[in-house]
Formats: C-alpha cells, sequence, structure tokens
C-alpha cells in the first residue's frame, strides 16, 4: 500500500476551536444573569464562530495540510476535523432547538445555579469546547484531563432537571465513565514508561510518536496497555459490560443533553480506537479483535432485544444507541480499509439519527410531558409535519438504502467479510460475526417499526393530544441541517469519506508494518 503523508503546518486553528466556545461558555455564566437578550446571543455567537473555526480546519485539510500546534501537542488531520466539525453542527442544532424547548421557567428555576438556562448554554459550550479539545490533543497528560473535564460537563448537562432521578443517572454516570478513563490513562501511561528508554523526553508525551517504539516495547506491557486502553475507550463508546451508564443518562438528560451524548460524546470511544489504538498498538489490538467483536456482538442483540421490551420512547432510542455503537466497534477492529471506512460513517450517521431521534422525542415531550409510548397514537392526524420527520429518521436507523445509516453498516458487514487469515485480526468466525450484526439490524427494523406505528398511526383518542401543534420555526431549523447531511451521507458518501482517508491509510499503514507474527510468535 502506497500512503500519502499529508504535511503539517503549524496553525492556531487547532487552539481556537477549543478555546472559543470554552470562553463564550465562561462570558454566558457571568454575563447571562442580565437577560435573554445576553444568554441566548452569547450562546449563539460562540457556537457559531466555533463552527466557523471547524469549517476552516476542514477546509485546511481537504487541501492536504495536518494542522498542528505547540510541538505536536495539537495535533489535527481528517478524522479530528471530522469529529470537531460534527460537534461544532451538533452544538448549532442544539442551541438552536432549545430556544423554546423549555417555556418560560419559574423564578426558582432561574435563580438555581444549575437548572437557569444561563447555566444550560453554558454547560452547552464549555461540553463542546472540552470536546474539541479531546479531540485536537496529542499529548497523554492532555488527553487524561480533556477526557476527564468532558465527563464532568457531561454530568452537569445529565443532572440539569436536579431531581432524584437525574442525580442517580449522573452519579452513575460519573462513576462508570471516571474508571473507564483512569483505565485508559494506566494505559497510556504504561506506553509512556516503557518507551521513555527510546525518545526524547519532548516526544515521549505525544500519542503518535508511542506508536513508532511500541515493537521494542516488552509483549507483556504492550498487551496490558492494549487491554487497558479498549476498557477506556469501551466504555466511552458503551460497549457492553461497560454500558450501564448509558440508558439513565439519555432519559434523564435534557434532549440537548441526550443529543450530545449521542451526538458528539459516545462518538470519542470509536475515534480514541481508531486515532490511538490501533495506530500506536495495532498487534495487541489485533490480538484483542476477537473478543471485542464477541462484546460488539452481544451489545448488539442484546441491547436490542432490551429495547424491544421498552416502554419508554427515550430509553429505546438510548438501548438502539448501544446496538449501533457495536457496528462502530466491530468495523474498527476489522482491519481493513471498508470496515475502518464503515465505523467511520456509522459514528458519523449514529451521531446524526440518534440525535435526531431524542429531539422527535423532545418535541412530544415538550407538548405533553410524557414519555410513555402508550401515551401517544394518531399524531399523524396533527403533526404530519413531525410524522414524516420521525419516519425519515426511523428508516435511517434502521438502514434504508439512500440513508446514512445504510452507508455506514453495509461498510462495516462487508469490511468483516474481508477479514482473511493474512490480516491481523483473527478472522476465525468472520462470517458469523457478520451474520450475527445483521440479526441485529433486523431486530433494530423490528423495534424502531413498533414504535412508530404505536405513536403515529391509528386513532387520535388520547384527550392531551387533542390540541397538540405541529413542529414550531426554530424545531423545523433544528431538524434542517440533520435532514439535509442523512440523506447526503446516503446518495454521496465519498463527500463524508475522502477528507478521512489520510486517516484510515494511516492506520492501515501501521497494521500493515507490523504484521501478525511478532505478538504471536512471542506468544508461542
Amino acid at each position: 500500500m502506497v500512503v500519502t503523508i499529508n504535511p503539517t503546518a503549524v496553525s492556531i486553528l487547532p487552539l481556537l476551536v477549543f478555546l472559543v466556545p470554552l470562553a463564550f461558555g465562561v462570558l454566558i455564566f457571568a454575563l447571562g444573569r442580565f437577560g435573554r437578550f445576553f444568554r441566548d446571543g452569547l450562546a449563539l455567537m460562540g457556537i457559531a464562530a466555533t463552527l466557523g473555526i471547524s469549517v476552516m480546519m476542514a477546509g485546511r485539510i481537504l487541501g492536504g495540510e495536518v494542522l498542528t500546534w505547540w510541538s505536536n501537542n495539537l495535533y489535527v488531520d481528517g478524522l479530528a476535523a471530522v469529529m470537531e466539525l460534527s460537534a461544532s453542527i451538533m452544538g448549532v442544532i442544539v442551541v438552536v432547538y432549545s430556544m423554546w424547548y423549555f417555556g418560560e421557567k419559574t423564578k426558582e428555576e432561574e435563580a438555581h445555579p444549575f437548572t437557569s438556562m444561563t447555566s444550560y448554554y453554558g454547560q452547552i459550550l464549555l461540553f463542546l469546547g472540552l470536546m474539541n479539545w479531546t479531540c485536537a490533543t496529542n499529548n497523554i497528560i492532555m488527553l487524561y484531563v480533556s477526557l476527564e473535564f468532558t465527563t464532568l460537563a457531561t454530568v452537569f448537562l445529565v443532572t440539569f432537571h436536579w431531581n432524584k432521578q437525574a442525580m442517580e443517572a449522573g452519579y452513575k454516570y460519573l462513576l462508570l465513565v471516571t474508571v473507564g478513563v483512569i483505565f485508559a490513562l494506566l494505559g497510556s501511561v504504561l506506553l509512556y514508561a516503557a518507551a521513555t528508554p527510546y525518545l526524547p523526553v519532548s516526544r515521549v508525551l505525544l500519542l503518535t510518536e508511542l506508536g513508532t517504539v511500541a515493537t521494542k516495547i516488552p509483549t507483556n506491557i504492550v498487551l496490558l496497555a492494549a487491554a487497558f486502553l479498549v476498557v477506556g475507550f469501551g466504555t466511552k463508546a458503551g460497549l457492553v459490560p461497560f454500558h450501564a451508564w448509558l440508558p439513565d443518562a439519555h432519559v434523564e438528560a435534557p434532549t440537548a443533553g441526550s443529543v450530545l451524548l449521542a451526538g458528539v460524546l459516545l462518538k470519542l470511544g470509536g475515534y480514541g480506537f481508531l486515532r490511538f489504538s490501533l495506530p500506536m498498538l495495532p498487534e495487541a489490538s489485533a490480538f484483542f479483535a476477537p473478543m471485542v467483536f464477541a462484546l460488539s456482538i452481544v451489545a448488539i442483540v442484546y441491547t436490542s432485544l432490551v429495547a424491544l421490551v421498552q416502554t419508554d420512547m427515550k430509553k429505546l432510542i438510548a438501548y438502539s444507541s448501544v446496538a449501533h455503537m457495536g457496528i462502530v466497534t466491530i468495523g474498527c477492529f476489522t482491519a481493513n480499509a471498508l470496515g475502518l471506512t464503515g465505523a467511520l460513517v456509522q459514528m458519523l450517521s449514529h451521531g446524526l439519527v440518534s440525535a435526531a431521534l431524542f429531539m422527535v422525542v423532545g418535541v412530544v415531550y415538550d407538548r405533553i410531558h410524557s414519555r410513555e409510548i402508550e401515551a401517544y397514537g394518531g399524531l399523524a392526524e396533527r403533526m404530519p409535519v413531525y410524522a414524516t420527520l420521525f419516519m425519515l429518521f426511523m428508516l435511517a436507523s434502521v438502514g434504508l438504502p439512500g440513508t446514512s445509516g445504510f452507508v455506514g453498516e453495509i461498510l462495516v458487514i462487508v469490511g468483516i467479510f474481508g477479514i482473511t487469515p493474512e490480516s491481523p485480526a483473527i478472522p476465525a468466525a468472520g462470517s458469523w460475526v457478520a451474520l450475527l450484526a445483521a440479526t441485529g439490524m433486523v431486530l433494530g427494523a423490528a423495534y424502531m417499526l413498533w414504535l412508530y406505528r404505536r405513536v403515529i398511526f391509528g386513532a387520535l383518542e388520547k384527550g392531551a393530544l387533542a390540541g397538540i401543534r405541529d413542529l414550531r420555526p426554530n424545531e423545523l431549523a433544528a431538524f434542517a441541517p440533520l435532514v439535509l447531511l442523512v440523506l447526503l451521507m446516503g446518495v454521496y458518501p465519498s463527500l463524508f469519506t475522502d477528507p478521512m482517508a489520510a486517516s484510515v491509510d494511516r492506520v492501515l499503514a501501521e497494521i500493515g508494518a507490523a504484521g501478525p507474527g511478532r505478538l504471536a510468535a512471542q506468544l508461542d
């Protein structure tokens, strides 16, 4: 394989992409109490500026550059740029969507330091800034700090309603995800300690440099570090059995919190595998590939079955989110171009579709304050535009051709069949992995179609639905980019995969250079 190495360019953009939203988040906390004009205006300006910086970075990356800052401690390639651009787009969507989502809050709620709208918008901007920092960092210490602060920022979004259930969900999320992040830290520290004799002090903390000396590190340390990274990033990705935090966090968070969890945060797990684990430790990652495949299949099938019996719309979509991330983790460890590209597309598609479905639930919850499926029925009569958008995102979730969901899933499935005995990943049961993954997709169609039929079709008999209104202008504005991106990715996927091609090639080059033999020989 011939891999084109993109030239690096020193740029302040990787610094600005996270400092700007952090600064606006602080400004909202400081000035938002002076009125809605300051609060909403600062939120819109902050997220628009962040999106503008992300677009500029994406343009530079498409031009063939890799952007760095501060001696490569910040490093943005095609993969990181796409992650930051998608996070910024989701930020714009949730800010616009939230303008009238809560209605008029009481004086007591506005006075509370955590439930006021000032706190709400400030938390969103802080979260996005920390998320962008995590994607841009190339330093072990900064990676740990940014992951921990991202976790803390998310906790405040999950516990925004400040009731008992929200506090319990936030505590569970904080505990489990923090433990996962500590495992990722331990894996990185092990590599740092083992690589110290082979790298100068100025480079040993750089994650991109650790992979260059991985073959010199003792095998037992490499395997232990890889195991820790699987646990750490697997927790972020909601990989079974590290997913226990996810359903409750989604249910208790406000709609914007659920959108950011599904559309932004969960992708950190897959991003961590593709950006760090696979390039740094290709042989050890191949060693753990069968285990990851098994856990991913359990996630796909088990959570799909659990979703079939849910009565809460938000919890059903939360379990479906775990199932879709199972497809991502399988794709990450296929060790071929189709599988890796499929994982990337599925990450982006899942972020768009799951975020849209949580917004779909939020629309009706805002009107009658119930997430129970039994509380609805016959909404097509009163909300035809809502029913149409719900149908589109439901079909994208089940992988209808022409939507983003189909592209990612089919690439991963074909990538599974592409595993060969010569590839680093162990191919023992590739066809069974593909079959079971496809079974989960069938189950996904079952629970999503069942949900849609119960909510949208039938007679409009519930008294609470008699005066329910269709989508507001701000809700339509928030859904519009999601509709466009879901359809555009479905019919023109190369528009999204081309900017990431160099990153995929780099991962494949690292895997190919390592080869399957050294680790196996040392384990014999």
